[in-house]
């Protein structure tokens, strides 16, 4: 039997080895994108993804047709571009090359701003022209909703445009009178087709949302000229915390015609000072980034009768223990509102208040437990602790005063947790100690701690 040449052997190891890699490179490259998902380039898919472009394309023809100053809004292409990437180099390739703008979903969503654009019918007959399907989904403008007019007129809240199975979510924001973008909810009507679109899984339209207004970009994605969001991370924060909760102004006109509303000189001055010192408040903290919403009286006050309470002599805000800063009480003051009193520690039960003209800003920082939150409270005179519980809860936007502000989503919850199931009937003499119904003792602050957790100024 001839002896095997060991040289030989190895080399056909090697090739042998050498093809493997190949082929698992080649798979790789053919079947797999960057981030590990499925890059559908065989002939099927890339028929599917050039659908997808023509669409796309098709689309931005079309409002460029109408002037309509659309702005890309869709979640999951934004993800894939980041703030190094804004000039997307690879992007300004020429032809029909979907590397962005074409992924697994069946829909695509951008933005119109209704400011800068008059509503003309003629959308609908161009899009037919463009071979579009459209559906128009309207709804009550809030704008023009208030005490005296609940009707609201109807205006143009969400577009959806079908060609081959493939759709564009054109959403509509309108601007509102806090210096901000609003959106309304996505619902259909009984006759309209429930499978147009996969409506459960769109992006936008569940729940009305708010925004700031974004800083436009203009650049190249797959060889179309598209807006995006200039600050892509900013953007797709506000998504993720963007729900908006429009004002009780039905259940608001009830509650007044059982308690009329308050014109006295000095209710209507109390609500004046009490608005300044909110946008002041609101100012301040949104410029270190801390996060707060309506508490105690100020939210019932929005809840109830949508505005300001005009007896409760302060406005009360709620913030998070873990969004606090040191800087917070330099900042106050900076902005003239001299610190008032600061009780507890970062640790346990911190309340902070300042002193605005003729009104006091509460500040009350919650805790969160595995079941529940609470925030606390302290008597000066003598060192008692005091634990008010919550109900956990999310944050939601709304307007007050206007102005752009943070509510608890679950409200009622909130309200009855803190008020008792009688929130709605006004109370005049109220005992911080003893009256909320969320209230429980938590025992007394240690002498030797005085010092630090109860500093009135």
């Amino acid at each position: 039997m001839p002896r095997i040449n060991k040289t030989v052997i190895l080399a056909l190891l090697t090739v042998t080895s050498s093809l493997f890699l190949l082929f698992q490179l080649y798979y790789y490259k053919l079947y797999l994108s960057k981030d590990g998902t499925r890059s559908f380039i065989d002939k099927g898919s890339a028929s599917s993804s050039s659908a997808q472009w023509n669409v796309v394309k098709k689309f931005l023809d079309l409002v460029a047709r109408h002037h309509l100053p659309v702005y890309l809004i869709d979640p999951v292409i934004l993800k894939l571009l980041t703030s190094d990437s804004l000039l997307l180099k690879e992007s300004d390739q020429k032809g029909q090359s979907c590397k962005l703008l074409c992924t697994e979903r069946k829909f695509i969503t951008f933005a119109l701003l209704a400011k800068l654009w008059k509503y003309d019918s003629a959308l609908a007959h161009s899009a037919g022209e463009y071979g579009f399907e459209l559906l128009e989904l309207r709804g009550k403008d809030p704008r023009l909703a208030g005490m005296d007019d609940l009707s609201g007129m109807e205006i143009p809240l969400h577009f959806l445009f079908r060609l081959q199975s493939f759709a564009v979510h054109l959403v509509v924001f309108y601007e509102r009178s806090g210096n901000y973008l609003w959106h309304g909810p996505l619902r259909l009507k009984s006759d309209m087709d429930k499978k147009f679109v996969p409506f459960r899984k769109l992006d936008f339209g569940r729940y009305a949302g708010a925004y700031d207004r974004p800083e436009l970009l203009l650049t190249s994605l797959d060889g179309l000229q598209v807006r995006i969001p200039k600050n892509i991370s900013r953007f797709l924060d506000e998504v993720t915390g963007a729900r908006f909760l429009e004002c009780r102004y039905k259940e608001a006109r009830v509650f007044y015609q059982q308690y009329p509303y308050d014109t006295s000189q000095d209710a209507v001055e109390f609500r004046k000072k009490a608005k300044a010192l909110l946008l002041l408040a609101a100012e301040t903290l949104n410029s270190l980034g801390v996060r707060f919403w309506l508490s105690s009286g100020t939210c019932l006050g929005w809840f109830r009768q949508c505005n300001i309470i005009p007896y409760s002599k302060d406005v009360d805000l709620g913030v998070w223990i873990k969004d606090y800063r040191s800087d917070i009480i330099a900042a106050f003051e900076k902005a003239g509102l001299p610190i008032k009193h600061r009780f507890g520690k970062v640790e346990d039960s911190l309340e902070l208040s300042f002193q605005g003209t003729d009104v006091k800003l509460d500040i009350f920082f919650f805790y969160e437990e595995d079941s529940y939150v609470w925030n606390g409270g302290t008597q000066a005179k003598t060192g008692k602790k005091f634990k008010y519980i919550f109900p956990k809860f999310s944050l939601c936007w709304t307007e007050l005063a206007e102005l752009k502000v943070r509510v608890p989503c679950e409200t009622l919850k909130y309200i009855e947790a803190n008020y008792g199931k009688n929130w709605y009937i006004p109370l005049k003499i109220w005992d911080w100690k003893s009256s909320p119904a969320n209230v429980q003792e938590n025992g007394i602050w240690p002498l030797r701690e005085w010092d630090e957790v109860i500093q009135v100024y």
